[in-house]
């Protein structure tokens, strides 16, 4: 582990476990400094704290908050909820990766840009289907529509 991020690590735990804070604010506190949870910091952690790893890892599964693999400038979120799905969300689902250039086991483009995921319900059936970019939302969304959206956020 390089020498800077064991500081900020360090600097992480001084700030949350030495005073008595739970492995969320831990996990929360990693993933602000370094944009996602790497698994050497779990490790570090574990070891520091005598914490076995596999409950840290138990809480960044559990909470979709936390991530294990760095993500993109823009997050685009898809609704596959009962009606995004009947109104079409897997073909938007689809233009949306070929626009991108993502196979089906590749979340995030390789240039960081876009990280592409779905949910299971936004909470917005009326404008279904619905498709999240930064959380701003497009409601009554069509393949064609998204891709002319997504393009404006590219650098």
């Amino acid at each position: 582990m390089e020498h800077q991020m064991e500081e900020v690590l360090e600097g992480i735990y001084q700030k949350t476990v030495a005073h008595g804070d739970n492995i969320i604010t831990v996990l929360q506190e990693i993933q602000n400094e370094f944009g996602y949870v790497q698994e050497e910091s779990v490790h570090w952690f574990s070891a520091r704290t005598n914490i076995p790893a596999s409950k840290f890892y138990g809480v960044i599964t559990f909470y979709s908050q936390f991530h294990l693999t760095p993500r993109g400038k823009n997050i685009i979120t898809i609704c596959q909820g009962t009606v995004c799905h009947v109104k079409g969300a897997s073909r938007i689902i689809s233009r949306l990766r070929d626009d991108l250039k993502l196979s089906e086991d590749v979340a995030t483009t390789k240039d960081m840009q876009f990280t592409l995921e779905t949910v299971n319900c936004v909470g917005a059936c009326s404008i279904a289907p619905v498709v999240l970019v930064n959380n701003k939302v497009y409601g009554k969304m069509n393949p064609e529509k998204i891709s002319k959206n997504v393009k404006t956020y590219k650098d």
